[in-house]
């Protein structure tokens, strides 16, 4: 009976933790990452650590304000979601910056990949645990159910960044031998990132002054 109870819940966990993935902030930060790799396996791990990042972040804060039965202050979560903003104007600016140097330097340093991917990931995580910790109250019924859940869905969320990122890459791996206009897309992915960016801080910031 309890099984039966428990599975539907981790089930849509996980389905959403997939969907969550592929949320624009989510997507266009990873994007500037995953245009930078000229290996397919790099490009899927960029999205691995990114969800692996999520996860840790909104499994231990989302845990610990649970225990503390406490929600996270919406103006709190608000400043959170600016700094959003903020990294991603910046790794488009980086991004545009590196693609002049694409033809000397082949590729990103594979540990740098890595921790740059988890970092992002662990910013999004801090964005994210208001709403991961209302949404984890609104469907569970105890603590533990609450751990099992917020896991699922993080798994769920490697899954599909992993899979997002390993698709984004292939033109990109494609399109390394033509390097003008594989220069002319990572630019184009960099400005639409600082766009996005300029666009997602000014809407968090309406919200703060309001």
């Amino acid at each position: 009976m309890l099984v039966s109870t428990v599975l539907p819940i981790l089930l849509f966990g996980f389905v959403l933790g997939i969907k969550h993935a592929t949320e624009p902030d989510h997507v266009i930060a990873v994007s500037t990452i995953a245009s930078r790799t000229n290996k397919l396996s790099l490009s899927s791990l960029a999205g691995v650590f990114w969800g692996i990042g999520h996860t840790v972040t909104l499994f231990v804060i989302g845990m610990v304000i649970i225990g503390m039965e406490q929600q996270i202050p919406e103006t709190t979560a608000m400043w959170l979601e600016l700094i959003v903003g903020v990294m991603i104007v910046v790794l488009g600016i980086t991004s545009f910056r590196s693609a002049y140097m694409i033809p000397i330097r082949k590729e990103m340093n594979i540990n740098h990949l890595h921790l740059k991917s988890t970092l992002i990931g662990i910013i999004h995580g801090l964005a994210g645990s208001a709403g991961m910790v209302l949404l984890t109250l609104t469907t569970v019924d105890n603590r533990w159910q609450a751990l099992l859940f917020i896991l699922i869905f993080g798994v769920g969320t490697i899954i599909g960044m992993m899979l997002f990122t390993t698709f984004l890459g292939l033109p990109f791996i494609w399109m390394k031998q033509k390097q003008t206009i594989y220069q002319f897309i990572v630019k184009v992915v960099s400005l639409i990132s600082i766009v996005y960016g300029l666009y997602y801080m000014y809407r968090i910031s309406s919200e703060i002054i309001v």
